[in-house]
């Protein structure tokens, strides 16, 4: 059986204005995402900028976006935190509000244990019934939860997926050897969305989706469906794009680029700031080459 959560996932920003968040253009974004093709949503993620979201704030946008998408696409909801009493504060209200699933990170700062983190991500799986998908990314955690504590994660009920940014491919070839078919083994780096698939992944949770929807959709659906060297053209074409987002601090980059196809006003929350004037520039390059916005 295939994973239910596959596909182009968009890492979703939070619009802001005026410090606050813009529910007005957050809903059209969500609409167009969902009218070119984005196959699942991913609402408070680090792209959403949550470290700096409220915990009022960081609930309705996950409640927003759940009840503006009306069960078209899944909604993962980003519910993680170093503090594992959040984390299950923020996966159960957002089981209640509807979420398909909740992507829960592995806690910052802190450095916990091999041990304290199978504890942590065991306590949130008790306190929900929606499958919990566990989000690795060691370049911002520091912790890297190891492959044989994730296996263990497999003796709770609602363990059903991963999502790996470390960039190491070895870990997919050694977890796919030891994990059901409708395990979700989801990438969070999209210049490898590819190449994740073909070694037996379902899809990525991506930043460039956030601007290039259709195209990262495309990739996917002809990657899953066996048509590799169409998928390859589709990302030999983004990887200029996927290197852009990431020209400085991401969602700074990403945010900027929305701003140039008028999905938002651009704005961060402190400490994130607005790129820098050289960067703007690669950002405005780069899709201008894709097309998709016209330089003056």
């Amino acid at each position: 059986m295939q994973p239910k959560l596959k596909g182009s996932i968009t890492a979703m920003i939070t619009p802001f204005r005026n410090g606050k968040v813009d529910y007005d253009a957050f809903g059209k974004f969500i609409n167009w995402q969902i009218a070119e093709g984005t196959h699942g949503f991913v609402p408070c993620g680090t792209t959403g900028e949550s470290p700096t979201l409220n915990h009022d704030d960081h609930n309705e946008v996950i409640r927003f976006c759940i009840e503006e998408t009306k069960g078209r696409i899944p909604v993962i909801a980003g519910t993680g935190s170093n503090s594992t009493e959040e984390a299950i504060s923020m996966s159960v209200t957002a089981e209640k509000n509807g979420a398909d699933a909740v992507l829960v990170v592995v806690p910052y700062y802190n450095k916990p244990t091999q041990e304290g983190l199978y504890q942590h991500f065991r306590a949130v799986d008790a306190a929900i019934g929606i499958p919990l998908i566990v989000y690795n990314v060691p370049g911002r955690t520091i912790t890297d939860i190891k492959d044989e504590t994730l296996l263990r994660l497999f003796e709770l009920r609602n363990f059903k997926g991963v999502k790996d940014a470390t960039g190491n491919l070895e870990r997919i070839r050694f977890l796919k050897k030891h994990t059901p078919e409708d395990f979700a083994y989801l990438g969070g780096e999209d210049d490898l969305a590819v190449e994740i698939n073909k070694l037996g992944a379902c899809g990525t949770i991506s930043v460039t989706s956030n601007i290039a929807p259709k195209l990262c959709a495309e990739m996917q659906s002809l990657s899953l469906a066996g048509k590799v060297k169409e998928a390859e053209k589709i990302q030999e074409k983004l990887m200029p794009l996927h290197s852009a987002m990431f020209c400085e601090t991401s969602p700074g980059p990403v945010k900027y680029a929305a701003k140039l196809l008028g999905l938002c006003d651009g704005s961060l929350k402190l400490p994130l700031v607005e790129i820098a004037a050289e960067h703007r520039q690669v950002v405005e390059k780069t899709m201008s080459d894709l097309m998709l916005i016209k330089i003056k």
